[in-house]
């Protein structure tokens, strides 16, 4: 990801707010039943609203695939983003971007890889 999209996103999940309460982040990403979209702060205060797409564990850590719905500049509307759990002691967990590309794309791979075990074998394949 450029540099400018990755400053442009870097304050996104600063905290983590769903309408008028603060929310455990982890709840929200691990609970399947959850069809929600994931509202985020941007450093400005300004609230960003993502659809979930896919959460990867991944060398220790928990990351999660993030589809802004509200447009940003520098990202299109195909494209999402990789965050990583951020857990500190005795704060609540935050969603902080990946900026480190190669983990990212690792964290992709590993979705895409998970998407080929979930539609099963090819047909005419053994």
């Amino acid at each position: 990801m450029e540099k400018k999209k990755v400053q442009q996103i870097e304050e996104v999940s600063k905290k983590v707010q769903e309408r008028e309460t603060q929310i455990d982040i982890l709840d929200v990403l691990l609970d399947e039943d959850n069809k929600d979209p994931i509202i985020l702060m941007d450093g400005n205060g300004k609230k960003i609203t993502f659809e979930q797409i896919a959460v990867i564990p991944h060398n220790n850590k928990l990351y999660c695939v993030l589809r802004p719905i509200d447009k940003i500049d520098g990202i299109a509307e195909d494209e999402a983003i990789v965050f990583f759990v951020h857990e500190e002691e005795g704060k609540a967990p935050l969603l902080m971007v990946e900026t480190d590309e190669k983990v990212a794309m690792d964290v992709f791979d590993e979705y895409y890889n998970l998407l080929d075990e979930q539609s099963g074998p090819k047909k005419g394949k053994k």
